[in-house]
């Protein structure tokens, strides 16, 4: 398994003395731990999708520390990036452009747009700095798997893939950055992610969410992204749970006592029923389930407003039938 380092300086020197020498390393920012190398060389980040099993079909987003760098990876940035940047950087906002020639079309799926963001989390900065290049940094969990929001998560999927990761704790917002496509003169979300629709049309007006299509030009766009390994269903009632099954309940808030005769498990996002809480113990509460060898997951839904959003199109994707055997 990996090594799990504490964000020590010499060990953020080491992470960024593995990503010079072409090396993969798992690091914590404040959405998900990242899986991160080197974003302008293709070797680099050719050894993500192995680890990943990635397709290679599915772009990647580029992490950077210092604003100046999107100088270089973007071929222009309009008056909406500029005051996105201002207001959100650093944080979950990844936004898409015109990508420059340095940026390798592995990191963008062979699109002419590349997709860019700036970490909050203090050791994603860190370890940024410590660097010249941007970071391409998907999750670091295996394709299609949960996305992970603690070293252990890292460790029991790809450990025995990575040399070390880096422990920056828990991740302090639990899902993945939104991405907002600025490519045309409309504001396109193409995943909804830590930062909420509501907040960006304060800066740049009417948001509009992407429609469902077969053309993948984000990271998140493919249907088979967050799942757990047992089958997960979203239940607007506990009637419909079945008490011949070994179940587990995600609950969005505090559920009534009786749902303990129902499962036999029950991991609550947030007793009070805050969204922001929700979406911090969304993933490491999927874990948990998860590793129980549960027959089927059942899912509350959460209300589709603010960091709600994110919450559901990860549980959509995350939902398959359970099939007896």
């Amino acid at each position: 398994m990996a090594q799990i380092l504490k964000p020590e300086k010499k060990n953020i020197e080491l992470a960024a003395n593995i990503l010079k020498s072409g090396g993969v390393i798992a690091f914590p920012t404040e959405t998900v731990y990242g899986l991160g190398a080197n974003g302008l060389n293709p070797i680099s980040v050719a050894k993500i999708f192995e680890i990943k099993n990635r397709p290679f079909f599915d772009p990647v987003i580029l992490h950077i520390c210092r604003k100046d760098d999107i100088k270089k990876l973007w071929k222009k940035i309009d008056e909406r990036a500029e005051k996105l940047i201002e207001k959100f950087w650093p944080g979950p906002l990844t936004i898409i452009l015109p990508k420059t020639e340095i940026v390798p079309y592995i990191v963008t799926a062979g699109l002419e747009t590349v997709a860019i963001r700036m970490p909050s989390h203090p050791v994603a900065l860190e370890i940024l700095k410590e660097v010249d290049f941007p970071v391409a940094a998907p999750s670091a969990n295996l394709f299609g798997r949960l996305s992970p929001t603690t070293p252990e998560h890292v460790n029991k999927q790809i450990g025995n893939k990575i040399e070390i990761i880096i422990d920056g704790g828990k991740c302090p917002i639990g899902i993945e950055s939104t991405v907002l496509d600025l490519t045309t003169e409309k504001n396109i979300i193409l995943r909804p992610g830590g930062l909420p629709k509501e907040e960006i049309e304060k800066v740049i007006g009417k948001v509009e969410f992407a429609e469902k299509t077969n053309h993948i030009s984000s990271p998140g766009q493919l249907p088979s992204h967050y799942s757990p390994k047992t089958p997960l269903k979203i239940i607007k009632d506990y009637k419909e749970i079945d008490k011949n099954l070994k179940a587990g309940l995600l609950a969005f808030k505090l559920p009534p006592e009786k749902i303990k005769d129902y499962v036999i498990a029950i991991e609550i996002l947030s007793e009070k029923g805050d969204l922001k809480e929700a979406a911090s113990n969304f993933f490491s509460a999927l874990h948990k389930l998860d590793n129980l060898n549960l027959d089927i997951i059942y899912a509350e839904p959460v209300p589709q407003e603010g960091l709600g959003i994110a919450i559901m199109d990860r549980l959509k994707k995350a939902e398959k039938k359970f099939i007896k055997s």
